[in-house]
């Protein structure tokens, strides 16, 4: 199942993504499920850090962008969920590493309702983009992923940020990992030493 394809496609076109030597961390195969995890980098980005996975039914693609730091930038996270022909759920959005600031970019839709896992002004911003639909309907919500990312290329490309602090990232990695909501799913999938190493050596490492 290619499920995020033209997603995908879109955030490589938006940022030319660099794929170097040791990017692949890992590829496994576990109950009925694959997952693939990579890393990318480009003259302004520490890592863009990818995980797919994937069986007969479902495909999950989650990506978190990570700026250098210097700019007070935020990181640009997806999070693409297709558990299965009639669940799908659907969030990016502009991720703060500063705890309790609510980033916004003008122009955009703001976040609506009380959404479990991703509170605004807590990490995530007041633009927050997050939609339920059908398989069949995951692409009517890619033209605004493409102005999503666009902005936020926009950003990097005034801000030239050049620098290495991941420690700027540390609040924000930690955070994530407390909030994470796929460590049962892993641990069913993989186990529970693959799961938590995914996790925390991969996934958000800064901490």
């Amino acid at each position: 199942m290619n499920l995020w394809k033209n997603y995908k496609d879109v955030l490589h076109q938006t940022f030319p993504l660099h794929n170097g030597v040791g990017s692949v961390w890992a590829q496994w195969q576990g109950k009925d499920t694959f997952l693939t995890a990579k890393t990318y980098t480009t003259q302004y980005i520490i890592k863009s850090r990818e995980v797919e996975i994937w069986n007969e039914k479902s495909c999950i693609y989650n990506n978190i962008i990570y700026p250098k730091t210097g700019s007070n930038l935020p990181c640009f996270g997806m999070d693409l969920m297709g558990f299965f022909d009639k669940k799908v759920i659907i969030v990016f959005d502009f991720q703060h590493p500063v705890e309790n600031y609510l980033f916004s970019v003008d122009g955009l839709p703001k976040g609506k309702g009380d959404y479990r896992f991703f509170e605004p002004g807590n990490h995530f911003s007041e633009n927050i983009y997050i939609r339920y639909c059908t398989m069949d309907e995951v692409d009517e919500h890619l033209e605004m992923f493409t102005t999503y990312l666009t902005k936020y290329k926009d950003m990097i490309e005034l801000e030239k940020p050049t620098g290495d602090d991941t420690s700027f990232y540390k609040d924000f990695d930690t955070y994530m990992t407390k909030l994470d909501p796929v460590s049962g799913y892993l641990n069913g999938k993989f186990g529970k030493e693959k799961a938590e190493s995914l996790v925390n050596d991969f996934l958000f490492c800064f901490k």
